[in-house]
């Protein structure tokens, strides 16, 4: 059963999704009726274009729908023409202060570029950026961070807070608004899950501009994850976000990889398989945990949404299977039961269930990819 499906016949699946204005971000929509995007940043030095294009690439393959690239001088800019030109994702220049580096990445190819309007000088040098992303068909993203508010700000209210960071947030839009800019999209991030999620609530509320969600500095792997899942999560689940980026101190392909299971989780994305075990007991007919992880790494390439359900015992199991394509649930004298579109099918031996599943997925990867190449050509 699809997720649609699911969803007419479960009300209490739905997500209403806040209207919001679409935008472009090179050839990817943001905003409106859009599926939510999936961003992750370099972390290489831009300079060295090869390394930052290789990085790009591990994070296409990985399902990235826009990757951010800093250029914090005018090497990188200079780099930045090359690097976009290989890139088959749209690109963010991330901008901070220097004007002159948002004119040059706009020159050079960038898709959107990350930039805070107050912070880049006089109104010329505003004026001068806001033209330059018009003349290259750049949007933008007013990034606010509660690490690096206003002064003026922090005077008013004392402390980093939701109210100061929407009241950031409004006013850099309002020069863009000035400037009859539109394309733009804003973020309110803060490492703080509680500030994060309030800022971003009074802001939906505020604007009718896309949403770019993010904890900020989360944190690494782990505890980074968690942080984003439940800030991030609460915000998609109330129907607020358009685009995300999950900020880990980890390898960014692992940003992309949590941003798609927070979206898979809420039905909201689907990208590769959806593997639903069980945290395996005494009951288990095999090792559950073993083979789950086995299967992660042999079904990573596979990026047509297809739902495994892999579990130790028939407590669960045929429960589990009956929503999934493909299952396996264990059983007994070294062997366990074969699931195919929820239904029973046939029996497999443990020793060679892992092979034998992961033909039964890629068989059914590629049947649901003809069928769309047969739906396209009708």
């Amino acid at each position: 059963m699809t997720a649609e499906a699911h969803t007419a016949v479960r009300p209490w699946r739905a997500i209403d999704r806040r209207p919001s204005r679409k935008i472009r971000v090179g050839s990817v929509e943001v905003g409106g009726d859009a599926p939510i995007t999936v961003q992750s940043m370099t972390n290489t030095v831009t300079a060295d274009a090869a390394a930052t294009i290789d990085q790009i690439r591990q994070l296409e393959e990985a399902g990235a729908d826009i990757v951010r690239v800093s250029c914090p001088d005018e090497d990188s800019t200079a780099a930045f023409r090359t690097i976009a030109r290989a890139a088959k994702v749209p690109l963010v220049a991330d901008i901070h202060f220097h004007y002159k580096r948002g004119i040059e990445a706009a020159q050079a190819g960038a898709a959107c570029l990350r930039i805070n309007p107050g912070n880049i000088g006089s109104p010329d040098r505003v004026r001068e950026v806001i033209q330059a992303a018009r003349d290259h068909g750049c949007s933008m993203r007013i990034g606010v961070n509660a690490g690096s508010l206003e002064r003026d700000l922090l005077e008013k209210y004392g402390e980093p807070c939701p109210q100061a960071m929407v009241e950031s947030a409004l006013s850099h839009a309002r020069i863009l608004q000035d400037h009859d800019f539109h394309e733009f999209k804003i973020s309110v991030k803060a490492s703080d899950v509680f500030m994060t999620v309030a800022a971003y609530q009074m802001l939906a509320e505020a604007i009718d501009c896309p949403l770019h969600l993010g904890i900020t500095e989360a944190g690494a792997l782990r505890t980074g994850t968690v942080k984003s899942a439940i800030g991030m999560g609460s915000l998609l689940w109330a129907g607020i976000g358009d685009t995300i980026r999950v900020s880990l101190a980890a390898d960014p392909v692992e940003e992309i990889k949590v941003g798609f299971d927070i979206l898979k989780s809420l039905g909201l994305r689907h990208r590769g398989v959806n593997i639903i075990a069980c945290p395996s007991c005494a009951r288990q007919g095999f090792n559950v945990i073993e083979t789950v992880t086995q299967l992660e790494q042999r079904l990573a390439h596979v990026s047509t949404p297809i739902s495994l359900s892999i579990i130790g015992c028939v407590v669960n199991g045929p429960g589990e299977a009956l929503m999934t394509d493909v299952g396996f649930t264990g059983g007994g004298k070294g062997a366990g039961m074969v699931y195919l579109a929820g239904k029973p099918d046939h029996k497999m031996d443990n020793a060679g269930m892992v092979d034998h599943i992961v033909e039964l997925v890629e068989a059914k990867a590629a049947e649901i990819e003809r069928a769309k190449v047969l739906e396209a050509a009708e």
